[in-house]
């Protein structure tokens, strides 16, 4: 008998064992997320992705903060040609694409790969005022070390090309101020196993809606459309290379997107290689 069974009734000793094995599945369903995390085959060259122990996960609401600290990488700049429509919409994201943005949606993280088979991008975040789009923010980035596709498939190296939603976040760190719902868990931290580069990777992490259900945990390990299409694609710090199927920026990225993604705003990410995001993209891989 645990110590702080002592002088316990029956009921509530069991009370207590049932809250024990809750907290073991959670932890369980985290680390078999994170095994498949970043497009399913963990980071680089296959390396499975495991959970550390610690600490039960824990979830906040989205802060309502209306002061935005200025981290970043580069200011914020107004796009050209206020008064122009098309000077006003998002650079470089053809029709197609940019149909598929939400009509209630204000913010659009905008991932631009340098090439289908690419794994270095640039993130802009754009803020809709009045009909246009302005640009607020940028980075330097990564994507799927193998580039780019339009059938994302779990192993295949490569980041989906699509506009997807933002609503949940999470990861090692304590909650720095998000908006969106956070999920703080040691389960989220990379094992030793790995490279010290890649220790931090999950420090941060915002959700990308793709293959998962939304208002959950980003560790939440379910597949509506099944496990072969990969799942656990999320923003993420940055190890200086390409991840698995994952986007990857800085530190201070990461806190000001997560300051700044707002639910009430519908934030969505717009995401491909260049070529790809102006033909809609079709470009087949």
């Amino acid at each position: 008998m645990h110590s702080d069974d002592v002088g316990r009734t029956p009921v509530a000793r069991a009370a207590r064992g049932s809250r024990s094995t809750a907290l073991a599945v959670l932890a369980t369903l985290a680390a078999m997320t994170l095994v498949s995390a970043c497009g399913g085959a963990g980071h680089e060259g296959g390396r499975g992705v495991g959970a550390a122990g610690g600490s039960a996960p824990t979830r906040t609401a989205g802060t309502d903060a209306t002061r935005i600290p200025g981290a970043g990488d580069e200011p914020r700049r107004r796009s050209p040609g206020v008064g122009n429509e098309l000077a006003r919409r998002i650079p470089g994201v053809g029709d197609g694409l940019r149909r598929r943005i939400p009509a209630d949606s204000r913010q659009v993280v905008a991932v631009y790969g340098d090439g289908a088979d690419s794994a270095k991008a640039t993130v802009v975040l754009y803020t809709k005022r009045g009909s246009g789009w302005d640009r607020t923010r940028g980075w330097a980035a990564h994507n799927g070390k193998k580039g780019w596709t339009t059938d994302h498939h779990e192993g295949d190296g490569r980041s989906p090309v699509g506009v997807f939603t933002l609503s949940d976040a999470g990861g090692v760190l304590a909650n720095p101020g998000s908006r969106l719902p956070y999920t703080r868990s040691a389960a989220f931290a990379a094992p030793r196993s790995w490279a010290r580069s890649h220790w931090h990777d999950f420090d941060y992490v915002i959700a990308i809606d793709y293959n998962r259900v939304k208002g959950t945990p980003p560790s939440d390990p379910t597949r509506p459309e099944g496990r072969a299409r990969g799942g656990g694609i999320w923003l993420h710090m940055d190890h200086g290379s390409g991840t698995s199927a994952c986007v990857s920026l800085s530190e201070n990225a990461m806190e000001f997107l997560l300051r700044t993604l707002d639910p009430d705003r519908h934030p969505v990410v717009v995401m491909g290689d260049r070529v790809g995001l102006k033909v809609q993209g079709r470009h087949g891989r």
